[in-house]
């Protein structure tokens, strides 16, 4: 795989000796991939990538791979708040208002070959590969739900749990009715902290409780016309189930 390496952002540091775990893929919100370089190799920015995906699927690699690029911002993920250190972060040059906003078959072709290429070499695991939105749902959109997880899904890039049954999804309900826990939002939220999901300021707080879930929504639910709490709460005892007896 071929990068374009004559453009570097100034703007990385050390990891703290730290496994590189995660893959986070946001886009840019900007014009085009000549303002994206521009913006994300600004020192006065403070923003940067490990790679850039243009339009036509040239991938520009910023920031090399053993530093800690600053993609990820405030951020959670299964405990992990220094979100930096651990993961790769990947721009895509896509703005939902602007005339990029098509995720285009070449660019999302080298998104794939590069998404396999680094989960390959870090031995990344499949639940490990996130969304903007999943590490900061509070803030955050991209790479937004016109993205096309399916996509990753069909090639296997990323897990599907959609083939589990009616049968399965009960044992886990039968789980938190031992332990007296039958609130259908008590349970999305403990799903979703057990999944990786931040959940330490949701129960208490509404807006931020329907921010997660919108989150959660905009990644794995785009298929549904209309989605209510009961198809919310179906889909993330499917998704918990995968979680908890799948590796990879």
């Amino acid at each position: 795989m071929k990068y374009i390496t004559k453009y570097k952002s100034p703007n990385y540091n050390l990891r703290s000796r730290s496994k590189i775990k995660l893959i986070i893929i946001h886009y840019t919100a900007l014009r085009n991939t000549k303002e994206a370089i521009t913006y994300l190799c600004s020192k006065e920015k403070k923003v940067s990538a490990h790679y850039l995906v243009s339009q036509n699927g040239l991938i520009y690699n910023l920031v090399n791979e053993k530093f800690r690029a600053w993609h990820a911002g405030q951020s959670f993920w299964q405990d992990i708040v220094d979100i930096n250190s651990f993961s790769i972060g990947i721009e895509l040059d896509y703005n939902p208002n602007g005339k990029n906003n098509k995720f285009s078959p070449k660019m999302i072709s080298s998104l794939k070959k590069l998404i396999l290429k680094i989960k390959n070499k870090y031995k990344i695991n499949k639940k490990n590969i996130l969304a903007h939105s999943d590490i900061a749902p509070f803030r955050k959109k991209d790479p937004g739900k016109c993205f096309p997880w399916k996509s990753l899904e069909n090639e296997k890039i990323i897990s599907n749990f959609q083939s589990i049954t009616k049968n399965d999804t009960k044992i886990i309900e039968n789980w938190f009715n031992k332990y007296n826990i039958r609130s259908k939002k008590r349970i999305i939220i403990f799903a979703l902290s057990l999944i990786g999901y931040d959940t330490r300021e949701v129960y208490k707080n509404l807006k931020n409780y329907n921010r997660l879930t919108t989150a959660y929504k905009s990644r794995y639910l785009t298929k549904f016309t209309y989605v209510n709490q009961e198809t919310v709460y179906t889909n993330i005892i499917k998704h918990l189930f995968k979680y908890l007896l799948t590796k990879n």
